[in-house]
């Protein structure tokens, strides 16, 4: 069973994997891109993150029965991620000069630079995706559907509109219903579309893509839920960047809402949640499960 004892997943061989595939497309797709703007996306691709997402797609991958290399296909989700902090850490959003122990992308190259890079991000992240897809043997039908779905994942009907609720609702308390909305498409869309692109690119039947599914908006709202416990639990230098965010611009967070402890507790019970609707579904996973946990135990 998923949520059985297992040996501990070593996760460095897919994130190294997931590093080469991001090294290897800022070579070959960013030879026409402006130098500083390049720079900019080269810079923001090679930070030191835990590809938590990258990871998640592996995972649910072979999890649905791939067994073709995928670390492509999860370099262009990495990429979307990636264009979300570069946007999210600019003055006119959150305002951050740290990120993952470095400075941030415009603290470098440039509010300008570093916003061209963001749009530069999207349709290189859709280029990566069509090309890993065309590469794994699947279907130009197969390639539309794992594209579609992680640009719709990532727009205004996901991360980007979840983005826009989170600036509209500072310095407003929000009810807890708004709250998980803003985060279930903020940050929990990404999470969950990687899911749902691994069961996609292995070819997994519908009920097992829908349990990944379930899954993934499970563990997605624990990820937001334990990053804003964070934010008033850990330092900057454990979090590698600015601790007391959400606090200094006035957002409404779940431990403001329901307090450190009941949060933590509403993170695990999406935790068990997450593996539940796994073994429900059948699906023995070892590293889903321990990918749960992480998110929610994690320190940074």
């Amino acid at each position: 069973m998923t949520t059985g004892v297992h040996p501990a997943v070593d996760f460095s061989a897919d994130r190294a994997a997931v590093g080469a595939a991001l090294a290897r497309l800022a070579a070959e797709q960013l030879v026409c891109v402006d130098g500083a703007v390049a720079e900019s996306v080269r810079y923001s691709l090679a930070g030191e993150g835990k590809r938590l997402r990258a990871v998640l797609l592996l995972a649910a991958y072979r999890a649905a029965g791939g067994t073709g290399d995928a670390s492509a296909l999860a370099s262009a989700v990495e990429v979307v991620h990636a264009y979300s902090l570069v946007h999210d850490d600019l003055p006119c959003m959150d305002d951050d000069d740290m990120r993952r122990g470095r400075p941030t992308v415009h603290k470098v190259y440039g509010v300008a630079a570093a916003t061209a890079a963001g749009l530069v991000m999207v349709p290189l992240a859709a280029r990566a995706a069509v090309e890993a897809a065309t590469a794994l043997g699947l279907s130009s039908a197969a390639t539309g559907e794992i594209v579609r779905t992680l640009m719709r994942a990532s727009g205004a009907g996901g991360m980007v509109g979840g983005q826009l609720l989170d600036l509209e609702g500072e310095g407003r308390s929000l009810t807890l219903e708004e709250l998980e909305r803003v985060h279930r498409l903020k940050t929990g869309a990404l999470i969950a579309v990687s899911v749902r692109l691994g069961g996609l690119a292995a070819g997994a039947p519908p009920d097992v893509v829908a349990a990944l599914d379930r899954y993934g908006e499970a563990i997605g709202l624990a990820f937001q839920i334990a990053d804003d416990v964070l934010d008033v639990t850990a330092t900057s230098d454990e979090l590698g960047k600015t601790a007391g965010r959400d606090l200094a611009l006035q957002k409404s967070t779940y431990p403001a809402l329901l307090g450190v402890e009941e949060a933590r507790a509403r993170a695990e019970c999406l935790c068990a949640e997450a593996c539940a609707v796994l073994d429900d579904a059948g699906i023995t996973s070892p590293a889903l499960a321990q990918l749960a946990r992480l998110i929610v135990h994690r320190r940074s």
